[in-house]
């Protein structure tokens, strides 16, 4: 079984390589440079606006800061700068 098994796997091997040798090469080329010329292009349309715009005001919830408010962090800023040194 394993035999078999090695076999099938060689010969799939063998058919991709074979296939891959026989591909022509592709090469794509794009351009390097390409100019467009708007001034001779015309839209035709209206422009227009709504006549009535509505907007409807909704609630904002104000939420609290769980962290506890500090005026100025220098005890930290020092410890912080002692510790470089």
């Amino acid at each position: 079984m394993k035999l078999i098994l090695i076999i099938v796997i060689g010969i799939m091997f063998i058919s991709a390589s074979l296939a891959e040798v026989n591909k022509p090469e592709v090469i794509y080329k794009y351009k390097k440079y390409e100019k467009f010329d708007f001034e001779d292009m015309v839209v035709e349309g209206e422009t227009g606006s709504p006549g009535d715009l509505s907007v409807s005001s909704r609630f904002q919830r104000k939420f609290s800061n769980k962290l506890p408010y500090r005026k100025n962090f220098h005890a930290e800023i020092k410890k912080a700068v002692e510790r470089i040194r």
